[in-house]
């Protein structure tokens, strides 16, 4: 009797600690690379460069089975610049992502701290911007519509619905956090994805209004000092597709980008060198992105991108246009050399304006060329 009162105990007990397995993940990436730009400024340039295509970051990733398909999530990211060991996104200890929330196998996951909009989240992986196959540089002017993660949302709840037979959707708040002022420095966005066979679509809207840098902006908000465009409000929008067949791929992606008391561009948000405007005024960006990349053997693939940015700045119109090629060799599933270059061209329209590609310093004129060898590290 004894006996069978003790199986029972002990079976009681591995029962509990089964039902709430949990788990924590350290994971990370570590891209390195050289530099070499025709024209920073007036001068040519060879540098080490952290982020050429992904930023470097090391993270905590956690779950614990709650039972019932429901688990409690958490993920802590951090941001760093391989090149002098420097804290991202304004030293931020955990600048990248910071949330924690619970996730149902049935309905999606609602979660809240600091984290990636919705644009981001469905379409930015359509754009080689958004991915590993071109990254940071391939960035579209300012990276204006953000598919390039300038910044994440504070203050933010988010959710996020389970695959539904390839169709997902989710959508994000950000608080002001102000008292009296809901609406100073806020964020809200929506988005969906769908999957079928090869095809995949995607759409997505963003707002912010009175983002940081705008006159009288809560610095506590949803947006705190690593967006690129400095405005009362801004609104973007998007959708893209792309096609899979065999080992290649091929999309499309557009973007507009509507900005209300538009101030200027950051300087220290992209990487690249800002600009105040004379007056406080609209913007208008427009993106059309070409894109495809191909796996010519498990180990090496190339994928390229043609981007033609037209907008409205304070009167001008000038235009963008950039054209953007990478290769790379897997070493092993977790480490990658690689090899890629941009060139980008804009026609000033009486704004001065020089060409900079996303991460570097600023042209001494309207053209800029950039190459980069990199290594890229996964753990």
């Amino acid at each position: 009797m004894k006996k069978t009162l003790m199986v029972a105990a002990l079976t009681g007990v591995f029962a509990t600690a089964a039902h709430a397995q949990s788990s924590v993940t350290l994971y990370g990436l570590i891209d390195a690379g050289i530099t070499y730009t025709n024209n920073q400024g007036g001068h040519s340039n060879w540098q080490e460069t952290s982020g050429s295509v992904n930023g470097s970051r090391w993270g905590l990733r956690g779950s614990e089975d709650l039972g019932g398909g429901l688990k409690a999530i958490f993920t802590l990211e951090n941001g760093f610049n391989i090149s002098n060991g420097k804290l991202g996104q304004n030293s931020r200890e955990f600048g990248r992502q910071a949330f924690v929330g619970l996730a149902s196998d049935q309905f999606g996951a609602v979660t809240l701290g600091r984290q990636y909009d919705s644009v981001v989240d469905y379409l930015g992986p359509l754009a080689l911007t958004g991915t590993g196959y071109g990254g940071t540089q391939f960035a579209h002017p300012f990276d204006n519509d953000n598919l390039d993660n300038s910044f994440r949302v504070n203050n933010s709840i988010k959710f996020q619905s389970a695959n539904y037979s390839g169709f997902k959707f989710g959508a994000l708040y950000g608080f002001s956090n102000e008292a009296g002022e809901f609406a100073n420095n806020r964020a809200y966005s929506v988005g969906a994805s769908y999957t079928y066979a090869g095809l995949n679509v995607a759409a997505g809207y963003l707002q912010l209004n009175n983002s940081v840098g705008a006159a009288n902006a809560n610095t506590s908000g949803a947006v705190s000092g690593d967006n690129t465009l400095l405005a009362g409000r801004q609104r973007t929008f998007g959708a893209g597709l792309n096609y899979t067949f065999g080992p290649a791929t091929a999309g499309f992606v557009y973007t507009q980008t509507n900005l209300n008391n538009f101030s200027g561009i950051s300087s220290g948000a992209y990487g690249g060198d800002g600009f105040t405007l004379n007056n406080v005024t609209s913007g208008h960006f427009q993106n059309f992105e070409v894109n495809g990349r191909y796996q010519i053997t498990p180990a090496i693939s190339v994928a390229g991108a043609y981007t033609y940015t037209q907008s409205s700045i304070e009167g001008a119109n000038p235009k963008w246009n950039q054209f953007s090629l990478q290769t790379a060799y897997s070493l092993s599933k977790r480490t990658d050399v690689y090899l890629q270059g941009e060139y980008q061209h804009v026609s000033q329209d009486g704004t001065g304006l020089d060409a900079t590609i996303n991460g570097l310093s600023a042209s001494g004129n309207n053209n800029q060329v950039a190459v980069t060898a990199g290594l890229r590290h996964r753990f």
